[in-house]
Formats: structure tokens, sequence, C-alpha cells
């Protein structure tokens, strides 16, 4: 056999990601690959040509394209005049899925108002689901059960943490401190799949408490962000904060990318600490610009916090970050703001320490 052409095992450990023989095949079915040269004993065989179409496959799996979504944009051809047409079929395709995610949405909110109850609200739950069968909603409408259902919400605080664990995904794999941080998250956001799109970088937790807990500098990116610190512990531990766009007007993500041009902004790097604490929750702009601080050397942050909004900049973004191999924590794709950046950082702070009862130092410290 000659020395430029694998056979389909050896294919699949050239490729890598979780390829197998098996999907290789169903790729040639369903024309994703075009069919294999072969062997005089009829083995597939590939060349460097079969390796990088299948990494480009496995890297679109990655980010979620579905096969059929994937073979057309191989498929495209921009200088045939195809582009168009692909991008007006892969929009039908999006509005499709959103159409689908909203009726799944709708579904599991209903589980979720009847799962994510505390024990307070159980009992009421199970004498309102038993009478369920009985209800004529022909006649009552959908309204009667949840009235019966929400009838003791008024009667006593939500107990979050309870109301969570029931419909929260198995964390038990995650160290205590990052399930506490990821369900703070899925809180914040009201969202729990937020859960899976979150992503906590190795050591990210470890870098985040051996930073505060030596009075690291904290860097927000607009002050809205930063005005939902948890002032009081950081300033219990000696954390100043920064903003790097001083601009109390500022209220969109958009007035920041205006107020941000990330390529003349080199001079603000020289005003943080190394080992600071980074937080981008608005703008896509600015971590692209600490990105490229932190690759000229610029900027040497303990721990980026990358939640800015946008659709195609932030996911960007937010991918450069997590190749430059620096700790870090953000959540895949579009979603983002500051109230979960800020969330992100409080979480951190409240696993290095309690809450302090005496707040009377605060305004010396911040002023």
């Amino acid at each position: 056999m000659n020395d430029r052409y694998l056979t389909i095992k050896r294919l699949t450990k050239v490729v890598g990601g979780g390829l197998t023989p098996r999907m290789v095949r169903h790729y040639h079915q369903i024309g994703l690959l075009p069919p294999a040269r072969r062997s005089p004993s009829n083995y597939r065989l590939y060349t460097e040509e079969e390796v990088r179409r299948l990494r480009q496959i496995v890297a679109l799996k990655e980010q979620g394209f579905q096969l059929e979504q994937i073979r057309k944009l191989l498929e495209a051809n921009p200088q045939g005049g195809n582009s168009e047409e692909l991008l007006g079929k892969l929009q039908q395709q999006y509005r499709s899925i959103i159409e689908k995610l909203i009726k799944l949405r709708q579904t599991a909110s209903a589980l979720e108002r009847i799962l994510g109850r505390d024990v307070s609200c159980q009992m009421v739950q199970s004498e309102a689901i038993a009478k369920l069968p009985l209800l004529d909603l022909e006649k009552t409408g959908i309204d009667e059960l949840w009235d019966a259902l929400d009838a003791v919400a008024d009667s006593h605080p939500e107990e979050f943490e309870e109301s969570l664990q029931y419909i929260l995904p198995d964390l038990s794999d995650r160290s205590e401190i990052e399930a506490h941080l990821l369900s703070k998250l899925a809180l914040a956001s009201g969202d729990i799949t937020i859960v899976h799109f979150a992503k906590v970088g190795k050591g990210a937790i470890a870098a985040a408490r051996d930073a505060l807990k030596s009075g690291c500098q904290i860097v927000a990116d607009v002050p809205a962000i930063a005005a939902a610190f948890d002032a009081t512990r950081l300033a219990h531990l000696g954390c100043a904060v920064k903003v790097l766009i001083d601009n109390p007007h500022i209220a969109s993500a958009a007035e920041a990318e205006r107020e941000f041009p990330w390529r003349s902004h080199e001079a603000k790097w020289s005003q943080l600490a190394p080992g600071c604490i980074v937080v981008v929750g608005y703008a896509p702009s600015v971590l692209m610009s600490v990105c490229s601080a932190i690759e000229s050397g610029q900027l040497q942050p303990a721990l980026a916090i990358a939640m800015p909004i946008g659709f195609s900049h932030a996911p960007a973004a937010k991918r450069r970050l997590r190749a430059l191999g620096i700790p870090f924590i953000t959540v895949d794709g579009t979603i983002g703001g500051g109230l979960l950046a800020a969330v992100a950082l409080n979480a951190l702070a409240e696993s290095t320490i309690e809450k302090p009862d005496c707040h009377c130092y605060l305004s010396s410290h911040l002023d």
C-alpha cells in the first residue's frame, strides 16, 4: 500500500476530535464525503485531502452546526455566486430551529414552574397535580392549574437553592465552588441551559481566589458592570476597581463599542496591574483589545471573565481568549451580559470570604 494513503482506522486517529470509522462511513452515505478509493483488498483509502475535509467537518460540528448545514457550507462556492443562496437557506433553517426552540422553551418553562419549587411549595404542588386529571381544561382553561400551583407563592420568600436542586443538571463532577458559580449564573439568567454553555478554564477558580486574596485590581469594561460588583467583599479583600470606559452615560453595548475602538487603546494597559482580574460584559471590542494586549505581553491578568454581548464579534472574541492559554470564565456563543459577568466575579468573591457584617469602612475605601 502506498504510504500516502490512510486506512479508515488510521484516518480517524489522524483527524481526532472523537471521529470514528462508523461516522466516516455515515458521511459517505449522506454525501458529506465523496466515495473513497479502494485498495486491491477493497479497503477504503484516504489522502490528506480527506483529512482536511474531515477536520473541517469536526470543527463545524463542535461549533454546533448540523450535518446538512455543514454539507451546504462546504459545497458553497462564493466565486460562483452561490453565497447569497446559501445564506438564504441557512436563514430559513435558523428560523425553523428558533420556532422549535420556542416550543421547547415553553415546555421547559412549564416543567420548571412545577419542578423548581422549594419545600414549602411542594405540598401545594402535590395536591394540585393530583387534581389535574379532574380539571376540565376545556371549560376552565390551564389557568386553574397554575392558580392552584401558585396559591402559596406569596406566603414565604422563595428558597432559591432548594428550587435549583430539582432542575439543575448533575454537577457532581465539578468542584463545589464551580458548581456554586454555575448555579448562580443559572439563577441570574433564568436559564438552566447556561450551565452547559459556561466554560471555566483549567485553573481558573484557583487563580481567581489567589488573586482576590492578594487584593488584586478588578477591571470592568463599563461603569454599569462595576456597579454590580459585590463592593462589600471586594473592599474587605482590598481589591480596587478600575473601569476601562469611564463614561457614566454608557448604557448599551453599542455605545461601549463606539467609545472603545479596540485598536487605539494600547496606552490603557499600562494602567492595569499584573495579576488583575478583567471582567468584560458589554463590548466585544474591549475583549478583542484585551486579547491583543495579552498576546503582546502588555497585559498579564490572573483571570479574564468574558461575557460580552453580540452575535458575531462576541463569540469570536471569546474563542480568541480561550486560545490564549490563560485562566478564563466565559459562556460559549452569543450568551452574555454585564449581569452574568458580575455574578461570576461575585460568586468567586463569595467563595473567598464571608460577607462582613460591618460596612462602615466602605465609603473610605471606595472614595
